[in-house]
C-alpha cells in the first residue's frame, strides 16, 4: 500500500481508491490517536453518505462518539472542534478535486491538522487493519513506535452518534461577529458569489447577507456530482459572467469545502491570494496586528507580494509549497497571518486553518476602512509575470544539481537582478520539474523559462 496521508489528508476515487474499510479504519484510528469525541462533516459528493456512514461505523466501534455536523465548510469543522471541546474532527472531502474523488481530513483538538509523526502512526494503524487488526497480531510483530496496545469495545462500551444541532449556524454568526466586533458591515454592498455546487452554499450567502450586502449567488444547488464542475474558485468564468450581468463591486468565488476562496474585480480581474493577503497584512500593520511585522507565504508567490510587503516595511517569510507548511512556520514564530496563490488564507486571530468565509469578510472589512474601491485596494500589489514550464525528467529530484542546469539558473537570475527570480521544484506527484520564471517583463519572463528548461530537459535525460 503506498503512503496514506497525502499533504492535505487521504484522497482518492471514492469506493475504488478510498474506500469503505479505510474510512471505517480512519474513525477507529480518531478515537484511538485523538479521544472519544470526534465532529464528523462534509461537503456535498454523493459518496459522502457512504463514507459518513462508515467512518462512524469506526469511530462508534471504537467506543467514540461521533458528533454529526452534516454538510459544512471544513473550516467550520474546525472551529466546532474548539467550540464543542471535541477531542478532534474530521471532514469527508475532497476539497477543489472533481466529483468522483473523494478525502478524509484529520483535526487536532485545537482544530489544527495533526503532524507528520501523529500521521505515520494512524498509517501504521490503518494499515495492520485497524482495531482488529492490531488484536490479532502477536508480540513478535512489529507495530513500530507509538501504536498503542488495543481492545474491542462491547455492550455499553460501543460508541454513538449524535446530531449538531445549528451546526452552520455557529459557523456562521462566528464569521459575522468577527466583522461586526470591528464595528463594520458590508451595507450597500453588492457582492457575486459562487459557492461551486458544495458545503458554502449553506453557509456563506447568509454570513454575507447578514452583514448587510446584497448577495447575488449562483451554483447554490447540488447533486452530488456537480461539486467543483466549471465552476468555483477554480473555474472564475462563471463568476466573471455573473460579474458583467450584474455590476456587484465584488465577486467571490469557493472551491467544494470553502478552505479557500478566489475573488474578482468588477472589471472581471482575478484577485488570487498573494493579493488578499497583501491587502490584509498592510491592514493589520496599521491596526497593530501583525505580529512579528511579518506575513507568511510559499516559494510560488509571486514576487510582486514580496516587493509590495518590502515597500511597507512587512517582512515575509517563505515556505515549502502547502498550507501546512505555512500553518507550521505560522505557529512556530508566532505569525498572525499566512496564505497562498491558490487561496489558502490562514488567520490565527480568527480560525485554525484556511477559511474561505473569514478570508473574504475580512479582506472586504479591509478595503471598507481603506475607503477604496475594490479595484482601487487591490493595486497596493502588482503582480510580476510568471511563466511556468513543466519538464518531463528522468530524475526529479537530482537533475538541478547538475552542473548546466545551475549555470543555467545563475545566468538568468544575474540577468534579471531584483526584478526577477527563478524557482526550480520537483512535482510532488509527476517525473516532472517545475521551471518558474518571474520578470518585470512577460517576454522576458518568457525567455528566461524556455532557455532554463531545454537546459533541464536535455540534463534530465542524461
Amino acid at each position: 500500500m503506498a503512503r496514506l496521508f497525502g499533504t492535505d489528508g487521504v484522497r482518492g476515487v471514492a469506493n475504488t481508491e478510498l474506500t469503505c474499510e479505510l474510512a471505517y479504519r480512519l474513525g477507529q484510528a480518531a478515537v484511538t490517536f485523538m479521544g472519544k469525541a470526534i465532529v464528523v462533516g462534509k461537503d456535498t459528493r454523493l459518496s459522502g453518505d457512504m463514507l459518513e456512514a462508515a467512518m462512524v461505523a469506526g469511530i462508534t466501534s471504537a467506543g467514540g462518539t461521533a458528533l454529526l455536523a452534516g454538510i459544512i465548510p471544513t473550516p467550520a469543522v474546525a472551529l466546532l472542534v474548539r467550540e464543542l471541546n471535541a477531542a478532534g474532527g474530521a471532514v469527508i472531502s475532497a476539497s477543489h478535486n472533481p466529483p468522483e474523488y473523494n478525502g478524509i481530513k484529520l483535526f487536532d483538538a485545537q482544530g489544527f491538522k495533526l503532524p507528520d509523526e501523529v500521521e505515520d502512526r494512524i498509517e501504521r494503524f490503518v494499515k495492520a487493519g485497524g482495531l482488529e487488526g492490531v488484536i490479532a497480531l502477536t508480540n513478535s510483530e512489529d507495530l513500530g513506535e507509538g501504536v498503542p496496545e488495543a481492545a474491542m469495545p462491547s455492550g455499553p462500551e460501543l460508541g454513538v452518534a449524535v446530531e449538531v444541532e445549528e451546526a452552520c449556524e455557529m459557523y456562521i454568526e462566528h464569521a459575522v461577529s468577527s466583522i461586526r466586533s470591528q464595528g463594520i458591515d458590508f451595507t450597500g454592498m453588492t457582492i457575486a458569489l459562487d459557492t461551486g455546487h458544495g458545503a458554502s452554499s449553506l453557509t456563506s450567502p447568509a454570513a454575507l447577507r447578514r452583514l448587510g450586502a446584497e448577495v447575488i449567488v449562483i451554483n447554490d444547488d447540488f447533486d452530488g456530482n456537480d461539486i467543483n464542475v466549471n465552476c468555483g474558485s477554480t473555474h472564475l468564468g462563471p463568476l466573471r459572467e455573473l460579474m458583467e450581468e450584474t455590476g456587484a463591486d465584488v465577486g467571490i468565488a469557493h472551491d467544494g469545502d470553502a478552505d479557500r476562496v478566489m475573488l474578482m474585480t468588477p472589471e472581471g480581474e482575478e484577485i488570487d491570494g498573494d493579493v488578499v493577503e497583501a491587502v490584509c497584512a498592510l491592514d493589520m500593520k496599521e491596526r497593530g496586528l501583525l505580529s512579528g511585522n511579518t506575513a507568511v507565504s510559499t516559494v510560488m508567490c509571486n514576487l510582486g507580494f514580496v516587493h509590495a510587503m518590502r515597500d511597507h516595511g512587512i517582512d515575509v517569510v517563505q515556505t515549502k509549497v502547502g498550507d501546512r507548511y505555512v500553518l507550521e512556520e505560522m505557529r512556530a514564530k508566532g505569525y498572525a497571518i499566512g496564505g497562498e496563490q491558490s487561496g489558502h488564507m490562514i488567520l490565527l486571530e480568527h480560525n485554525s486553518t484556511g477559511d474561505g468565509l473569514m478570508t473574504a469578510v475580512q479582506f472586504l472589512a479591509a478595503i471598507k476602512r481603506t475607503g477604496k474601491t475594490v479595484s482601487e485596494a487591490v493595486k497596493v500589489m502588482t503582480r510580476f509575470p510568471q511563466t511556468l514550464i513543466n519538464v518531463r525528467v528522468a530524475d526529479k529530484h537530482t537533475v538541478s544539481e547538475k552542473p548546466a542546469v545551475k549555470e543555467a539558473v545563475a545566468a538568468a537570475e544575474a540577468a534579471l537582478g531584483e526584478d526577477g527570480r527563478v524557482l526550480l521544484r520537483p512535482s510532488g506527484t509527476e517525473p516532472v520539474v517545475r521551471v518558474m520564471v518571474e520578470a518585470l517583463k512577460k517576454e522576458d519572463a518568457d525567455t528566461h523559462a524556455k532557455a532554463i528548461a531545454a537546459v533541464v530537459e536535455q540534463a534530465g535525460a542524461e
